[in-house]
């Protein structure tokens, strides 16, 4: 079973960022390198290195480019013409060089780039995907068909470098979910190779419009989410909020270049689901002279007033009177709503209380697509990380009464139109 994957992105995302996060998560530093020096690309070394922000451990992915690569992204004053700035080398992909033509490349280039690599089919395919959503956002910030994007600004050579290794770190994690609450974007404007443009960059806002990201603006002044960053997110997030409770099994830090107010870091955490524990109270009354009609009535009473269980059974109670047991399960606040009800409907003169614990599964409720129709699912995670689904009985009945199919046919085929990974 797959890994979750929870992204906090609380000072920005970048393609740089993404592959510090995952490699200090523990993804393999020798698989890295083996799929890169895989590709038919040229021009770059790799450092890999400990860095401190703000007085925190982080990993550093860095792309050292040869004299004819380099774009100088790192030079806080172009970017932003004013300010001080930080000199180390920094190499976060989404900006034009501005001392140097680099050479243009459009997606069928770079995807043969990719394909020509020693990837496997799962890093491979996510790397393409990255990449095509970058192609769709850059044809639709400058207007033209995604078949004539040049990538110019994501086709330089550290680009392609940070999401094939980005790509093969959450394969090599094993990472199947990834929860994104939301990308903390900065304000502004920032310089480019076609000028002065406003934060977020186009780019960056129309893959956050095409695949719903939940974006924030801060009061930080500059780019805080690139397109690489934002492209990642989009092809990796599976959903955008965590659960109540979760318990963190590691946790991975990965470090930004850009200097601003804030150390730009990008922290990844390994999460499980903690089983959930909860109280409930159970109110308990026996009654030996109420019609089934009556009891069946105030099984609906009970349930519309908030009981979360309602049931009887038959009992026998003193000299061997046959009777039903009526039990309630509820929350606290509804106990004096549900005891007037069944003082009201039913025969007892009395009721007795009882707290009790019970331990609760995670679950989330999904609509889900069927060759007949929408359907609402239940989908609940056992404490080994398995998933189970569970279609609901109206949605299936509903199908059934549409279709005339059996109710056994019509849950089956529901049931096996639950993507668990999703």
């Amino acid at each position: 079973m797959g890994k979750t994957l929870y992204l906090d992105c609380s000072t920005g995302i970048s393609g740089d960022m993404t592959v510090a996060a995952l490699l200090d998560l523990g993804a393999d530093v020798t698989v890295l390198y083996q799929a890169l020096n895989s590709l038919p690309l040229t021009g770059y070394q790799l450092r890999i290195s400990r860095v401190h922000k703000s007085g925190l451990a982080a990993c550093d992915f860095a792309v050292l480019l040869d004299e004819a690569h380099e774009n100088h992204d790192h030079d806080m004053e172009y970017l932003y013409g004013h300010g001080e700035y930080d000199h180390e080398h920094d190499h976060s992909h989404d900006h034009e060089e501005h001392h140097h033509e680099h050479p243009h490349r459009n997606l069928p280039e770079i995807l043969h780039i990719i394909r020509h690599g020693d990837l496997t089919p799962r890093a491979m395919a996510l790397a393409e995907r990255i990449f095509t959503i970058l192609a769709q956002a850059e044809a639709k910030a400058h207007g033209v068909p995604v078949e004539e994007v040049h990538f110019h600004e994501v086709g330089a050579v550290d680009s392609i470098v940070d999401i094939v290794a980005a790509a093969v770190c959450f394969d090599n994690l094993d990472i199947e979910r990834v929860i994104l609450p939301r990308l903390n974007e900065g304000r502004g404007s920032i310089r480019c190779q076609h000028g002065v443009i406003p934060v977020p960059v186009p780019a960056t806002l129309a893959i956050v419009q095409a695949y719903g990201l939940p974006l924030h603006i801060g009061d930080t002044e500059g780019e805080l989410v690139t397109p690489t960053g934002a492209a990642i997110a989009a092809a990796v997030a599976t959903q955008f909020q965590l659960p109540d409770r979760f318990q963190v099994e590691k946790t991975g830090i990965g470090a930004g270049k850009r200097a601003y107010e804030r150390p730009s870091l990008l922290r990844a955490m390994l999460i499980t689901e903690a089983v959930h524990q909860e109280t409930v109270w159970k109110l308990e009354t026996n009654v030996d002279d109420c019609t089934g009609e009556a009891l069946g009535y105030v099984m609906e009473r009970l349930q519309a007033a908030g009981a979360r269980e309602v049931h009887f059974f038959p009992v026998y109670m003193k000299k061997n009177r046959p009777a039903y047991q009526l039990d309630v399960l509820c929350d606290e606040g509804d106990i004096p709503t549900l005891e007037n009800i069944l003082f009201a409907e039913t025969t007892t003169i009395g009721i007795r209380r009882m707290k009790m614990e019970r331990t609760v599964l995670p679950r989330e409720n999904r609509t889900v697509s069927t060759p007949l129709g929408e359907a609402q699912v239940k989908i609940c995670t056992l404490p080994d990380g398995a998933r189970r689904a569970y279609p609901e009985y109206d949605s299936v009945a509903a199908l059934c009464r549409q279709t005339g199919r059996a109710y056994p046919e019509v849950y089956q085929m529901v049931q096996n139109s639950v993507d668990m990974n999703r």
